[in-house]
């Protein structure tokens, strides 16, 4: 029965053990909460999260991204209506501002790079 125990009381500090150590890979970022609240980002390298305390509300990528959205109708200036397809390479450069700034960011983007194009090519014949 002890031995039962003992192998139980392992397993469950070894599983404590793991939830607190973390290691953040190279070109990552961390946005930890506490409480529920931003607390910190962690960047590349080992951190120690306090259980039931901190939580990691997002894992952000720092490298460049490239995002392909759906071709946008766009009329230009002599009323020609064409169909606009768009690549855009982003890089995050603060995770906090990412993850909290906005409601879907991606889709910000999208939005703003679909406007913009709009703007540009309304003035063009």
């Amino acid at each position: 029965m002890q031995i039962i125990f003992i192998a139980v009381l392992v397993v469950l500090l070894a599983a404590l053990l793991f939830s607190i150590v973390k290691v953040v890979p190279q070109a990552n970022a961390y946005v930890v909460e506490r409480l529920g609240a931003y607390n910190t980002t962690w960047n590349t390298g080992l951190h120690l999260k306090m259980p039931f305390i901190d939580r990691i509300a997002n894992k952000v990528t720092l490298k460049e991204v490239v995002q392909d959205f759906a071709p946008q109708p766009v009329i230009t200036k002599d009323n020609v209506t064409m169909q606009i397809d768009t690549v855009v390479y982003y890089q995050i450069t603060d995770p906090k501002l990412y993850t909290y700034g906005v409601v879907g960011p991606v889709t910000a983007i999208e939005t703003l790079t679909a406007t913009t194009l709009r703007n540009i090519l309304g003035e063009l014949e």
